[in-house]
């Protein structure tokens, strides 16, 4: 039976490094996939600084065809940047909660994915993703929500082990994410890896910027099999079951 599965993320190239081989892997199978993104993602590094949120809606949208996305959606909030004193941090979420109901509703949704609680590595968009996500769900009746996140444990172990950067930090990661003990969901995604790695190539303007390597850069340089093994793992919790409709 096919399912329709909403995506809801704070900016363009999240679906791609978090959820982009789940997408692609429903979508092969036959369901309707919909992504929904919170902002065009304006205040994200990048050496393109001309129109940056439109750039970002653009690689979106390639993104999202590479994924076999049935529709995409942006809610077109204010990208907050990393203080979140202005923009989509901010929003009134019972508003934007209404308005991705409507959406959840008009698609007759199966499954809503938003953020965990700490919105990953607690960006403030990511965490207001995971306020609005919730109460949308709720007032849509979606039956199921899945949180998406990364296994802790295996993040740590894999930034221990990679040491790109000298004198790496790894403080900030201890409480990042999700602990092991709560992921309800592994999604084996490797078959799908290929158009992952397509996804998130779609997001060239942030491969660059910062006065580091970008994350998006470095995965994208990994050779094929060990991309694979690095992002082959997609990994959500599912907190509760609400009453179907």
């Amino acid at each position: 039976m096919s399912r329709t599965c909403v995506f809801f993320h704070a900016h363009p190239d999240d679906e791609a490094l978090l959820t982009g081989g789940t997408m692609a892997r429903l979508a092969q199978e036959g369901h309707r996939v919909v992504l929904v993104v919170a902002t065009a993602g304006e205040q994200g590094l990048s050496t393109h600084r001309a129109d940056l949120g439109a750039v970002r809606t653009k690689e979106a949208h390639a993104s999202a065809r590479a994924l076999g996305c049935a529709r995409v959606e942006f809610l077109g909030y204010p990208d907050s940047g990393l203080d979140g004193r202005h923009g989509f941090a901010r929003a009134d979420v019972g508003e934007a909660a209404g308005r991705l109901a409507e959406l959840l509703h008009e698609e007759h949704a199966d499954l809503l994915t938003a953020y965990d609680p700490h919105g990953g590595y607690g960006h403030p968009d990511h965490v207001q993703v995971h306020r609005v996500g919730t109460l949308a769900a709720e007032l849509a009746g979606t039956p199921r929500v899945w949180e998406a996140t990364v296994d802790r444990t295996w993040l740590l172990r894999g930034l221990r082990l990679a040491r790109l950067v000298r004198g790496f930090d790894l403080a900030p990661f201890e409480h990042a994410y999700t602990a092991r003990t709560e992921i309800t969901h592994s999604v084996d995604v490797r078959r799908y890896a290929h158009v992952k790695r397509a996804a998130m190539a779609a997001h060239a303007t942030q491969t660059t910027g910062g006065e580091s390597t970008r994350t998006l850069a470095a995965l994208l340089k990994l050779p094929p099999p060990l991309f694979n093994v690095v992002l082959g793992t997609e990994w959500y919790v599912e907190r509760k079951r609400l009453r179907a409709r």
